[in-house]
């Protein structure tokens, strides 16, 4: 039975762009609703007989699953580029990693690189099964906005440094 409380806030758990194909052959590209505890593997085998899918642009319902005849994870991005330092290349914007105007006051970049950290930060998908390119996907994004950060932090590290008293021993 379905709990209707549920069907339109689906708690904890992440949206896996997949594309699926229906014994009748009708292909289904769109996001399907797994566990953040689960892997897609889990999902599928569990004992359960329906699974949550949301086609893109249509609604999310939920789809019998002895009707699916295959699942193949789709849209996953490249990692190539991402390793790239602020030095290492001319295109590295810290602003446009972190999503913010050029200017934006301290607090801004810091909840902008907190937002981003935590929805980025591989030690958040350890208990999903995701292919290794995502998975460097994710460590280089995660890389990548740490050096956005230190990037527009730096200049106020370096004035609060200055500011800071210098204490050495005495003799």
């Amino acid at each position: 039975m379905f709990d209707r409380s549920k069907i339109n806030h689906v708690p904890d758990t992440n949206a896996v762009p997949v594309e699926i194909v229906l014994a009748d052959g009708t292909v289904g590209k769109g996001k399907l609703y797994v566990a953040t505890s689960k892997t897609v593997a889990d999902t599928l085998n569990s004992g359960g007989s329906f699974i949550e899918f949301e086609p893109y642009g249509g609604e999310r319902s939920f789809i019998a699953k002895s009707q699916m005849v295959s699942v193949k994870p789709v849209g996953v991005p490249k990692a190539s580029g991402l390793n790239a330092r602020p030095r290492d290349a001319d295109n590295f914007d810290p602003f446009v990693v972190l999503g913010i105007a050029p200017g934006a006051d301290k607090e801004e970049i810091r909840r902008a690189y907190f937002a981003l950290a935590k929805n980025y930060h591989p030690d958040r998908y350890t208990a999903v099964e995701l292919p290794d390119e995502v998975r460097t996907y994710l460590a280089d994004m995660a890389r990548r906005i740490n050096a956005a950060y230190a990037a527009l932090d730096i200049p106020e590290r370096k004035a609060a440094m200055r500011a800071a008293p210098i204490f050495t021993h005495g003799g």
